[in-house]
């Protein structure tokens, strides 16, 4: 069947596409260059833990999606994304919590509605946080095919956790990889940003599932770390995030949640 597109997003996606097309083989070329310079670091240890204090039941949290949520860059899950977001909200809310992580390096939403989801082993959860984006923009996934494999992935987990929160994270800031060419850079930064705004489109009608939209830029990690250094401070390889900007980004998603009002 032919797709006619409805939306902004898949407009510009042809229309790109159109263009770029003369690029893809120097970009395949950058590409393999890129992944050969790029060190394979390990997922993050410790990927469950209980933490805080205070009255009242803990607050059960899983967190799902690809490399970012896996903890690469970092040696334990306490340091990273998770751990953090963890630490934060027990902080705010005053409560423990009891968080997991279902992550892995590599993998698009459809992957992660594939193979993780069934891996899930709790039965009751009181909020799930989602972090995806980059590798449907690596492979340059189509706005259409990425709100279906979005679509799925939240019908996965509405059969099993039919009235929880779900709030999915900013796309990774890719412009801004210092490993990556500027014409990757350009590229498939500006496709995560498609991929963003698809994004928004499902979610937004969905109840109870929430997108934190807000663009990341290195101007926004160096104002809230309030220190000045290069690029490559702010990353562990290049590509991932380092310690210090995975634990800026979990608070900053921390306060977006609780803005939300959902807990």
């Amino acid at each position: 069947m032919l797709y006619l597109p409805r939306k902004m997003e898949d407009i510009k996606y042809i229309l790109s596409g159109l263009l770029v097309a003369p690029l893809l083989p120097l970009m395949a070329v950058q590409g393999k260059r890129i992944r050969a310079s790029v060190p394979k670091l390990p997922p993050a240890k410790g990927a469950s833990g209980y933490i805080g204090a205070g009255k009242g039941q803990a607050l059960r949290l899983i967190t799902i999606g690809e490399s970012t949520i896996a903890g690469i860059g970092v040696e334990t899950h306490a340091e990273g994304f998770s751990g953090t977001l963890a630490r934060t909200l027990a902080d705010q809310l005053e409560k423990p919590v009891d968080w997991k992580v279902y992550a892995r390096s590599g993998y698009t939403a459809d992957r992660v509605t594939e193979k993780l989801i069934p891996q899930i082993a709790e039965t009751d959860i009181d909020l799930i946080v989602i972090g995806l984006g980059g590798n449907d923009a690596f492979h340059l996934n189509s706005p259409w095919r990425w709100r279906r494999s979005i679509r799925g992935l939240i019908a996965a987990l509405r059969q099993r956790f039919p009235e929880t929160p779900v709030v999915f994270i900013n796309m990774p800031p890719i412009k801004n990889f210092p490993a990556f060419t500027p014409l990757i850079k350009r590229v498939v930064g500006s496709h995560v940003e498609l991929l963003g705004r698809s994004l928004d489109h499902v979610t937004e009608p969905m109840p109870n599932v929430f997108y934190y939209a807000r663009v990341i830029t290195l101007e926004d990690w160096r104002d809230r770390l309030g220190v000045s250094a290069p690029p490559a401070n702010y990353f562990s390889d290049g590509v991932h995030p380092s310690a210090l900007t995975y634990q800026v980004w979990a608070r900053d998603v921390a306060g977006y949640i609780r803005r939300l009002g959902i807990l």
